[in-house]
């Protein structure tokens, strides 16, 4: 019943292959679905060749087959029953789960007897065995922690402590002290349980201290840390296919959090010092002086009737979607509106902000899901010179990432960061509950243009008296 250890390298061999090739199906939409394919496939081979393979003795398959069959009905309720807007949550969720699996093995095999390695070769285990604590702990409490903002569970505004630069340099020069003494000591774990607990602390404050408008990158940056977590638990138990397939996720993830960050206008190590509406590489904010930093003019509403006459009569539509249209599960009733205005001649796009939403690609994934076609989904670089020549362009449950602000009021926290420069078009319409801020916490002039018009409401339900009006037409 046991695999041979050749049959279970080619196995690996296969399935490291089919990852690769995963990842490459889902850097595109239209691959994307066939990616996933790649990639269940290649995880599928991967456990039945670990679970069947030489490693695993007769003894063992119940308490594996076991814990899978618990593992897998999670896995199949909690996709069952998360909607697409909590989505973000449970992602980070799961990177926390890496990152515990990778202490626990750490601990266990740090304290499994049979361990018996000596000279450089000890040296070597334990310096994998260190290293992957680390990393693990820190993916875990700092997974946590973004587990807690994206849910609204904690705040999303930075928490600065005073002097935080210096913590975080003091734990660090701590836990290589102690990393110092774990290699020269025989049999002690002490130093191993004090670089855990400052791990533990230093993802909490890393993550607390990071606004919320940067939480997408620190979504693909813990996305990163749960693969190196992974590959440092493949060298502890000295399995290749777990290397392999950790570096390729914590590689991904850190290009993916390099490319958000150029889209942001951002550098890597000022999210990580604090990102917006802190003092950590963000712009300071110019000393009050008359209220002058408040947005001032009036607010021009619309309905849901004037804002059909108006989709009725443009040409070149834009539509732009933010959070808000994933909260409200709206993304059916804008394809169908996307779908009668198509076939009434107008020209209509969607515009997509590499931050849009609360993980990378989240409104891609539900356009996606709507079956909107993936050739009117534009990147923001795509279509922003596009702005003027556009009849309207409609905002539906978005806020920083068309925030003229970025552009406009050099002392805002968010100056600087690339924009959907909706506010160009003949006419905007901004689809919003109320007039609260976004997730940055900064307010938005947007709504204050003369050619803007808010159409406050649920945005699904607004949406379709929208459509009716249309139908109607």
């Amino acid at each position: 019943m046991l695999l041979s250890t050749g049959l279970s390298t080619v196995s690996y061999i296969g399935a490291t292959i089919l990852f690769i090739l995963c990842l490459g199906g889902l850097s595109d939409q239209e691959t994307s679905r066939r990616g996933n394919l790649y990639g269940i496939i290649g995880m599928a081979i991967a456990v039945l060749a670990t679970v069947f393979g030489p490693r695993v003795g007769v003894e063992g398959l119940p308490w594996i087959v076991g814990a899978m069959v618990v593992g897998a009905s999670i896995g199949l309720y909690a996709a069952r029953v998360v909607q697409m807007t909590q989505m973000p949550e449970l992602v980070a969720l799961m990177h926390s789960l890496v990152g515990l699996a990778a202490c626990l093995i750490g601990y266990a095999s740090y304290l499994d007897g049979s361990v018996a390695l000596g000279g450089a070769e000890k040296s070597i285990h334990e310096i994998e065995i260190y290293v992957g604590i680390l990393i693990g702990a820190i993916t875990f409490s700092g997974s946590l922690i973004a587990f807690g903002k994206l849910s609204a569970k904690i705040g999303g505004k930075p928490v600065l402590l005073p002097g935080r630069h210096f913590m975080n340099l003091a734990g660090l020069l701590i836990v290589i002290y102690f990393g110092h003494e774990f290699l020269n000591e025989e049999q002690c774990i002490t130093p191993l349980i004090v670089m855990t607990v400052i791990a533990l602390a230093f993802g909490v404050h890393m993550v607390m201290a990071i606004g919320g408008a940067d939480m997408p990158v620190v979504v693909s940056m813990l996305n990163s840390y749960s693969g190196w977590a992974a590959a440092a638990t493949g060298f502890m138990l000295n399995n290749d296919l777990l290397i392999v397939t950790g570096a390729l996720v914590g590689s991904s993830g850190a290009i993916l959090s390099y490319i958000m960050c150029n889209a942001m206008n951002r550098n890597f190590l000022s999210v990580i010092a604090g990102g917006f509406g802190s003092d950590g590489g963000a712009p300071k904010k110019p000393a009050a002086s008359g209220g002058t930093e408040q947005p001032a003019g009036e607010v021009t509403s619309i309905s849901a009737t004037e804002t059909a006459e108006l989709l009725r009569e443009a040409k070149n539509v834009i539509i732009v979607p933010g959070y808000g249209m994933a909260v409200a599960q709206a993304q059916h009733t804008v394809y169908r509106i996307t779908a009668l205005l198509r076939e009434r001649g107008v020209n209509v796009r969607f515009g997509i902000h590499p931050v849009a939403g609360r993980m990378p690609g989240h409104m891609n994934v539900l356009l996606a899901e709507a079956k909107v076609p993936y050739d009117i989904v534009f990147e923001m670089d795509e279509l922003n010179a596009d702005f003027p020549s556009t009849d309207v362009s409609m905002v539906i449950g978005a806020n920083d990432i068309v925030n003229p602000a970025a552009q406009e009021v050099p002392g805002s926290p968010i100056a600087g960061m690339p924009v959907l420069e909706v506010w160009k078009a003949k006419t905007s319409i901004v689809m919003k509950r109320s007039m609260a801020s976004g997730y940055a916490g900064v307010d938005n002039p947007l709504f204050y243009k003369e050619n803007n018009r808010m159409l406050f409401g649920d945005a699904k339900k607004m949406l379709e008296e929208v459509y009716t009006a249309l139908e109607r037409s």
